[in-house]
């Protein structure tokens, strides 16, 4: 991919990202760009990055005060992030969804067969999801954009959602903490903690009981 695909490819992404999170209705026109975007950078997404981008992720994970039964990963790529909740929390059972279906061809082939039995990945769009209502007790969003209704609909009551960014705002998909605190207070979330940690950031809330 030459560099001026990829800078196009970002700035898409945070327009899409702050048009989405502002106003919701609008994630239908920007629906089927990202996921043909996504779609082609599955081949080469799990190289991009490296652990460092996950050291947010894992910063606010380790602050979760209850293990986890089940766990849903929003936006999972190829899958590090589903990797990582699998391994922290080795009694969990882990869903993990994309948009892409390249993506999630990719995230299949590359989990370890010692995961397999409790990481679970299929295609499904983020702001309508194929689940039952406080189906989770954390669910995971690591450079993803936020569907906050969804997110209140899915979490169990007293069961935590940590959004992370791998660079903090030069992550392309991105949105300012504060942000994330009026939008899930809103949908009755609460008890944040934000945590920075590498070069990244990260948001915990908690499903109010």
């Amino acid at each position: 991919m030459s560099a001026w695909l990829e800078r196009a490819g970002k700035r898409f992404a945070r327009v899409a990202t702050d048009a989405s999170v502002a106003r919701p209705w609008l994630w239908r026109l920007f629906r089927r760009p990202l996921r043909a975007q996504f779609d082609r950078l599955a081949p080469v997404w799990e190289q991009r990055g490296g652990p460092e981008a996950l050291v947010p992720l894992a910063a606010a994970l380790e602050r979760v005060e209850t293990a986890p039964g089940r766990i849903l990963d929003l936006g999972t790529g190829t899958g590090k992030a589903a990797r990582v909740v699998a391994r922290l929390f080795r009694d969990a059972a882990v869903e993990a969804v994309d948009l892409a279906p390249a993506m999630v061809e990719e995230a299949q082939r590359l989990l370890p067969a010692e995961l397999a039995g409790r990481v679970h990945f299929r295609v499904a769009d983020a702001s309508a999801l194929p689940y039952e209502r406080e189906a989770f007790d954390l669910v995971v969003l690591q450079n993803m954009i936020p569907f906050f209704d969804e997110l209140a609909r899915v979490t169990a009551p007293g069961g935590a959602v940590v959004i992370a960014f791998s660079w903090g705002p030069e992550t392309p998909i991105y949105v300012p903490p504060e942000t994330l605190r009026e939008r899930l207070d809103a949908v009755g979330f609460g008890s944040f903690e934000e945590v920075a940690a590498g070069g990244g950031s990260a948001l915990l809330a908690y499903r109010i009981e």
